[in-house]
């Protein structure tokens, strides 16, 4: 007998008991969405490898070892998006969506990094991605920010997540600012590890990141790049936060948050959460100013954020965030005791839901006895069973099994049944 072939590693099944979460989730989003004018984009799963390598650097982790990237057929380097920035970029220039004009984009999906899964993070991730173009000032940071807020607050996370701060500066900034970091490194080599070594000469603020208990108070003395900044970079700055102090989103100012893109410039902002343990950060983002440049477009200013689905459901789930009605289970249950009341019972689920859209309502398929109906019933989690024989066809009635509450079974007419489950389901 052959193997199962079983799912790669880290590449997960989203299964049928999971995915009412997921749902509950996507309606926040796509509400949210719609609610500050935001539009969504969906672009491929697969691009061009440069794409990434331009965008994102070619001395980051991920374009060094973490991208699924082959040649297909025509000897084209094609790679699985790792992230959603550049391929929104490079669909809004490929369209024309830049031109003389702003844009506010959203889109979400499946994401591919070849890394240690663990939980939470997985090789096939999902991400939701917000994008705005054609905006230079503090005011579209400070709407990312609310947006992002609101999302918290509709799904109960506010009080368990904190908004981290730092900005990047200019291009020149940053540029003065590395050599300053490179010299300081250099000076506590010995304190160093590996990771930290090889990126000293690659990319140096990525250093500030690591999580090496060994570091901790080498990195805490380094050279802040806020004490390098321009003058409009800091200017930009001051006035965000002076945008969130009036509207009482509370921040902490976190100097070794750097964000491990190249593309990102000026304002860099993390949501994080400690109810997840080492994995913190459920939200990350900020401007990146000269990325459309970078990939072939005129100067246009960007700023965006992405959030790790997966993290989020744990998160919910972790903090029995969840609520009741996102679980996916019938309001109904039909039970139907032998081959005529089946096929009534088919014709009877129809009417019911012209009747009743709202109500979710779930026919019994396959026959069996009353009492594994009945079981059948109970474990979808319905409110209620409604039982339909030889007896109630000959009477023109239906009967009603509370299977939630302790109540007396009913019989009512069939021409009466959509009123009184209608009148039984606004109960709750």
């Amino acid at each position: 007998m052959s193997n199962k072939i079983q799912a790669i590693r880290g590449m997960n099944d989203l299964l049928p008991e999971q995915s009412p979460v997921w749902q509950y989730f996507e309606r926040q989003i796509q509400h949210l969405m719609q609610r500050y004018g935001y539009n969504e984009i969906r672009t491929p799963i697969l691009e061009q490898t440069a794409l990434f390598k331009r965008s994102i650097g070619e001395v980051t982790d991920i374009v060094e070892k973490e991208m699924y990237t082959f040649e297909d057929r025509n000897g084209d380097s094609l790679t699985l998006r790792p992230e959603g920035t550049a391929s929104c970029v490079r669909a809004a220039l490929e369209n024309g969506l830049l031109y003389n004009q702003t844009q506010r984009l959203w889109y979400q999906g499946p994401m591919f990094r070849h890394e240690r899964p663990q939980k939470g993070r997985y090789r096939q991730f999902h991400q939701v991605g917000v994008e705005a173009y054609g905006m230079l000032g503090p005011d579209i940071d400070f709407e990312m920010i609310l947006l992002s807020a609101r999302l918290w607050d509709a799904l109960g996370l506010m009080p368990h997540v904190r908004l981290e701060l730092n900005s990047l500066g200019s291009s020149e900034a940053r540029t003065a600012y590395r050599d300053a970091l490179v010299a300081y490194f250099e000076a506590h080599a010995e304190v160093l590890d590996e990771d930290s070594r090889r990126r000293l000469t690659s990319n140096p603020l990525r250093i500030l990141d690591s999580k090496n208990p060994d570091m901790a108070e080498m990195l805490e003395a380094a050279p802040r790049l806020m004490d390098h900044l321009d003058d409009e970079s800091r200017a930009h700055f001051e006035q965000l936060t002076a945008m969130l102090d009036a509207a009482g989103i509370d921040y902490v100012i976190n100097p070794r948050l750097v964000r491990g893109l190249d593309y990102y410039s000026r304002t860099v902002f993390e949501w994080t959460t400690q109810a997840l343990g080492s994995q913190g950060t459920v939200c990350a983002g900020g401007r990146y100013d000269g990325l459309v440049e970078q990939l072939g477009g005129k100067p246009t200013p960007g700023v965006g954020f992405a959030m790790g689905v997966e993290r989020l459901i744990l998160l919910l789930e972790t903090l029995d965030l969840v609520p009741e009605a996102a679980r996916s289970r019938p309001d109904v249950y039909l039970t139907a005791m032998g081959d005529t009341a089946s096929r009534e019972a088919m014709l009877l689920g129809e009417h019911l839901r012209d009747a009743l859209p709202e109500m979710h309502l779930q026919v019994h398929c396959g026959g069996g006895s009353f009492k594994s109906q009945i079981k059948k019933a109970d474990k979808s989690g319905a409110r209620i069973a409604l039982m339909l024989g030889d007896d109630e066809i000959a009477s023109g009635s239906v009967g009603i099994k509370f299977l939630r509450e302790d109540r007396e079974q009913e019989s009512v007419a069939r021409e009466a049944l959509a009123a009184r489950l209608q009148a039984l389901l606004a109960e709750d």
